[in-house]
């Protein structure tokens, strides 16, 4: 059976995350010093204990998710046949490959996170899920209302779910428009900033510097880029998919399914949460487990025991 193991980006924190795996295996404990020495605080603890406001700041929760989820993977005796990451998961991704080192990504996605809060400072602007339209009808959409202000579609989670991002009047219309047109649902979401639309372009600007500075390996299985939903695993596409990913759509749904087109019918979820998982049952025929405490690790060795990888 051919396995992909996918990462969650931000918004799958929750306080405990890591923190039962680390407790139980020295590899996983080994993952979440060194994530702390790079990035200047204890992640572990901020993990295990909170305060929840402290692991929401955008600056901490990106380095957090990162070190939790690796702290998973380093608990898992197998090597996947390819590999994704939502968002800022695309860095974990690229860890579990070889192409980042763990201190390396950990630094970046630091950066990135607090790049990412600054470059909207101050401007009123909100992300929202909406439910129940195509991604092309809710592209058309905002087009259509683009003389409000920005509005785009920053990801293209699943069949029928798609998130849009922008000033928040011209989101607000958008969304009003989405129910008119049948939407089921159309969601604010609890985030600080909007998130992969062209509002993050200042924040591209200042994280390619640091991007240039961060050796990069060719990696050792695909990585599905966010950017493109295409597998990537040279130093130069690499790095340019990542400072691209910053400013444009993540289109998860694309890559779920470029990856079943490689036969993957095996997705770990792997770090915080099952929220990858939902998107991907929603969107091709293929099983999947998840990865993030000491239950769902025995559980997903369970359902591997016995079957050939390839």
């Amino acid at each position: 059976m051919t396995i992909a193991f996918v990462f969650p980006g931000q918004g799958a924190q929750y306080v405990g995350m890591g923190a039962d795996l680390a407790a139980h295996y020295p590899e996983a404990r080994e993952v979440f010093a060194r994530a702390s020495a790079a990035a200047g605080f204890d992640i572990l603890r901020l993990c295990a204990e909170g305060p929840e406001e402290a692991l929401r700041s955008t600056a901490n929760t990106q380095p957090a998710i990162l070190a939790a989820s690796l702290a998973c993977l380093a608990t898992l005796p197998i090597e996947p046949a390819c590999a994704a990451g939502l968002s800022l998961g695309e860095y974990t991704a690229l860890v579990c490959a070889g192409a980042l080192s763990l201190e390396d990504a950990v630094r970046i996605v630091r950066l990135r996170g607090l790049f990412m809060q600054e470059a909207c400072a101050g401007r009123d602007t909100m992300m929202a899920a909406v439910l129940g339209l195509s991604g092309d009808a809710i592209a058309a959409l905002c087009a259509e209302h683009a003389d409000l202000g920005v509005v785009e579609v920053s990801n293209f989670n699943s069949p029928g779910q798609v998130v849009i991002a922008g000033d928040a009047a011209a989101v607000r219309t958008v969304l009003a428009a989405a129910r008119e047109r049948g939407a089921r649902r159309a969601v604010p979401l609890a985030v600080s900033a909007p998130f992969h639309t062209s509002l993050m372009r200042p924040a591209a600007e200042r994280l390619a510097e640091h991007l240039e500075r961060v050796p990069i390996q060719p990696a050792r299985i695909p990585v599905l880029a966010n950017v493109s939903a295409a597998p990537v695993r040279g130093p130069a596409e690499i790095r340019r998919a990542l400072l691209a990913q910053v400013a444009s759509p993540v289109r998860w749904e694309q890559s779920v399914r470029a990856m079943h087109r490689m036969r993957v019918r095996l997705f770990v979820e792997v770090g915080p949460g099952t929220v990858l998982s939902g998107m991907i049952r929603r969107t091709v025929d293929a099983e999947t487990c998840h990865v993030d405490d000491r239950a769902s690790r025995e559980a997903a060795l369970s359902l591997l025991a016995g079957r050939p990888v390839t």
